[in-house]
């Protein structure tokens, strides 16, 4: 037996799909409906030029960015990277390796001597305040510090607290413009000193089979010129080219011949030096 109800609840349905279809039919007047983006053009594959090349056989170059090292005398027993004095750490690879200027973890003689000061002279230290973030996605934050040195240069590490202790998973010396956190990924911007007028980017991201930072995408980006200032003095004539054999700036460490596709703009999270 049907209900008294069911014409009237029929009834009043017929203006609602009435309504439907006609916004269905007007969805161009929507500034935010679909529309066609024209005729799409055929995809062209990739042409592999002189497939008749023999298979490489030989190992790629090894860049050095996946060394890592264990931190020796530093001890963490539950793990918190903050509880972790950054000086007290670098100190530590400085001691285990007093005469290496090369390397990883090399540093500048002048650097070394200065960070042995920091106590007595904190004003001079060039080691900076550290940043904490989780950039390999295990849930606990990593210890990212920077270094000041000669040449307007800058070391950049990454620690990973693991086993009760710490270990480097990352480090680089480069004169560098400015370094960012996007997400989980750590990115430079780098002078290019054989291209003026550009930059190096690197984007350095958690490889969990290397354990290490490895430096994932990698671009050289034109920047744009800043214009002189009305009162600006005169520019100095062409200096003398520097004595470095690298395209990039010189270090006493290894670093990465590339640069990272990281969009101008991209602002750092939500982070500070020292951030609870």
């Amino acid at each position: 037996m049907s209900s008294p109800h069911r014409p009237t609840a029929y009834a009043a349905l017929l203006p609602a799909a009435a309504l439907g279809t006609a916004l269905a039919l007007s969805g161009c007047d929507d500034p935010g409906a679909l529309e066609s983006a024209g005729p799409t053009p055929a995809a062209i594959g990739p042409v592999r030029l002189w497939p008749d090349l023999p298979p490489v056989t030989a190992p790629p170059i090894d860049y050095g960015e996946s060394d890592t090292e264990r931190v020796p005398g530093i001890e963490l027993p539950d793990g918190d990277v903050r509880k972790a004095d950054p000086v007290a750490v670098v100190r530590a690879e400085v001691a285990a390796h007093p005469d290496r200027y090369s390397g990883a973890d090399g540093l500048y003689p002048q650097t070394a001597r200065q960070i042995e000061q920091c106590t007595s002279r904190p004003k001079a230290c060039p080691v900076l305040s550290p940043y904490y973030r989780d950039l390999t996605g295990d849930g606990r934050d990593e210890l990212i510090v920077g270094i000041r040195m000669p040449e307007q240069q800058l070391g950049l590490r990454v620690y990973l607290p693991e086993k009760g202790g710490l270990t480097r998973i990352m480090s680089t010396v480069e004169q560098i413009v400015s370094v960012q956190l996007a997400g989980r990924d750590l990115v430079t911007r780098v002078v290019s000193a054989g291209i003026p007028g550009y930059e190096y980017r690197t984007a350095w991201t958690w490889d969990g089979q290397q354990r290490a930072m490895l430096p994932t995408r990698d671009e050289i980006i034109r920047v744009k010129p800043v214009p002189p200032r009305p009162d600006a003095p005169e520019p100095p004539g062409p200096a003398s080219p520097s004595p470095s054999p690298s395209s990039r700036a010189s270090a006493p460490g290894p670093s990465p011949a590339f640069a990272s596709p990281v969009p101008d703009g991209v602002p750092p999270d939500d982070v500070s030096p020292d951030a609870p």
